[in-house]
């Protein structure tokens, strides 16, 4: 699924949602493999004007030149991210915006050389897409004069670039890994109805969403508040010179709640609550919704009240919410294929195939084709890929052994062809990416008993308490080489759990810091639940739909330090209304 984030306000690298939440299971479009089928007016258009530019481009013509005609392509694909969307956004329980868009934008991938060496080659590998709208109606001829024109302009770019790349190639040092730049793949056809028109009530909704906005006008001290309803539907179309030919349709509508306020002291505090399905029938009641609202504003006003932490090295847990963020961003960018060849790529995991890198009771997968987890629907499914190879899983870890990577058409040593991870957003190079990344453990306890074992941890390593990691926003890896090879992921609800039975204290201005390999091997048990996330990642390949499944987790030592305090005070001004008195009936 090419996210093409249109009207977008806000993007998170992981948005949370329980697994035991109310949700309707989605049900994914069913891929219908028939080559007979007839295409759309879209599809077809794109296949033809394809195959008259594979054949055409570096041979003679009135407007080319004879050094041309001996560099034609080997590869060429058309990649269309068709998508409508309806965006809807209110504050202070007034609207704010509400509008609809449709657009056509697309991707043209030119491929000069060989599968060997080629113009994607290294540090040019980004520039060999080249994007343009397109009309939105189905006139083939303007369709076909669009896609002409950023043939060309993508020819030219992938001529240019290919050159650079053969003489770079006569002056650097021999590479530590010299696979190929593209790996052969069978080609797929399959065509599916495209994604429907979106209908929705929209005056409802939009009461609807000013209503969640409105809910925050029982908590003075939340001074910014957005609630959105997005909901796009994504019709992508592939054609390749290999003779793919894939409709693969995409829907998905997501209620998002965000919350600012700010500390005595002028430490800044939000919390975001999403509710996501494919399609805004699946999205919870009101009732539900506003419940979550109204949590999340109580959180807002205890965490400003709560003291603020102090760096701290010791035992924790992670709730599966947590966890499941943490496994994307700590283990899961590592394992992504492109990760491990490049000069610049730290390759944290490269050398450590077929080792142990989890304990034994630990499995890593990689699932685009599941749609649901229990009864959540899981944002990071997919049936093709962004180069149009089927989606397939992927055992990463088993029994705490490495076994692979997630792989785009990027070849690397010891694996040469994909594995249905390609993934990118418009405009953008697909490259190995995670789509639902589940852990699972066959070392379970209920959370009660994860909760003493923590205490005892504690205990024994002469700490006053241990840490209870309930919610997290989002984090950042460090995999290049330039840079320590770390991590640092910012929760937003943390508790202190104390060995001598005091109460669980909250406390705010927490960031988990630390190296991966470190990290993932002080897993001391899991729980029984696993939770689900679903959000958004961007990466270098851009902004694309993941899913992390994940039970909570026991670690023996995580570290933490305090996030950045803040200098500005909280508002002067009392907020409006918030100060006034309450009329007596003297005073009327």
């Amino acid at each position: 699924m090419k996210t093409m984030l249109l009207g977008a306000l806000l993007c998170f690298t992981l948005a949370a949602t329980s697994a035991t939440g109310q949700r309707k299971a989605a049900t994914h479009p069913a891929a219908i493999k028939d080559a007979g089928q007839a295409s759309p007016v879209l599809l077809d258009t794109m296949s033809g004007e394809l195959q008259r530019a594979f054949t055409s481009l570096g041979k003679p013509g009135p407007n080319q030149k004879d050094a041309d005609k001996q560099l034609p392509p080997y590869f060429l694909s058309y990649s269309v991210a068709d998508a409508s969307s309806v965006s809807i956004r209110a504050q202070f329980g007034a609207l704010a915006d509400s509008n609809s868009n449709h657009v056509r934008v697309a991707d043209v991938q030119v491929r000069i050389g060989d599968p060997k060496l080629d113009n994607t080659h290294g540090t040019h590998r980004a520039s060999a897409v080249n994007s343009l709208q397109l009309p939105l109606t189905d006139d083939r001829v303007a369709l076909a004069r669009t896609l002409w024109l950023a043939t060309n302009a993508g020819y030219g770019t992938a001529l240019d670039n290919f050159l650079r790349v053969k003489t770079e190639a006569q002056v650097r040092a021999k590479e530590e890994d010299t696979s190929p730049d593209f790996s052969k793949e069978s080609p797929e056809v399959s065509i599916t109805k495209a994604a429907p028109q979106i209908v929705i009530d929209r005056a409802a909704w939009e009461q609807r969403i000013k209503s969640l906005s409105r809910v925050f006008r029982d908590y003075p001290d939340v001074y910014q508040n957005i609630a959105m309803l997005t909901v796009q539907n994504e019709t992508d179309y592939y054609a390749s010179s290999e003779g793919s030919r894939v409709v693969a349709p995409h829907t998905q509508a997501r209620v998002v709640v965000f919350a600012v306020t700010r500390a005595d002291d002028g430490m800044d505090l939000f919390r975001a609550q999403t509710f996501e399905a494919e399609t805004v029938d699946g999205l919870p009641s009101q009732e539900s919704m506003e419940a979550g609202v109204r949590e999340l504003g109580k959180s807002l006003e205890a965490l400003r009240k709560a003291p603020v932490t102090e760096p701290f090295d010791g035992p924790a847990i992670l709730s599966g919410r947590a966890s499941a963020v943490f496994f994307h961003e700590v283990l899961g960018h590592r394992l992504e294929g492109q990760r491990q060849r490049g000069d610049e790529e730290g390759q944290t995991f490269t050398k450590e195939l077929n080792k142990p890198v989890l304990p034994p009771f630990m499995s890593v997968s990689d699932d685009p084709t599941v749609t649901t987890f229990g009864k959540t629907w899981l944002s990071g499914s997919y049936t093709y890929d962004d180069e149009g190879v089927k989606a397939r899983r992927v055992d990463l870890i088993q029994d705490g052994v490495l076994k692979t990577f997630l792989m785009s058409r990027l070849p690397i040593a010891s694996f040469a062809a994909s594995n249905g991870h390609g993934r990118a957003q418009t405009g953008r190079m697909p490259t190995g990416r995670q789509g639902n990344l589940i852990v699972t453990s066959t070392k379970t306890e209920s959370e009660a008993d994860l909760k003493k074992q923590l205490i005892e941890e504690a205990k024994k390593q002469g700490k006053p308490y241990g840490l209870y990691f309930e919610d997290i926003s989002s984090g950042f890896a460090v995999t290049t080489r330039s840079a320590p090879q770390a991590f640092q992921v910012i929760p937003l609800v943390v508790y202190r759990v104390y060995v001598d039975g005091r109460p669980d204290e909250l406390v705010r201005g927490v960031s988990i810091v630390g190296t991966p390999l470190a990290a993932m091997k002080r897993i001391v048990a899991t729980s029984d639940k696993p939770e689900v996330f679903n959000g958004e990642c961007g990466a270098e390949s851009g902004t694309v739909p993941v899913s992390a499944v994940a039970p909570a987790m026991l670690v023996s030592e995580i570290e933490t330090q305090r996030q950045q305090q803040g200098t500005q005070r909280p508002p002067i001004l009392p907020i409006p209304g918030a100060a006034a008195p309450i009329a007596t009936k003297e005073a009327q």
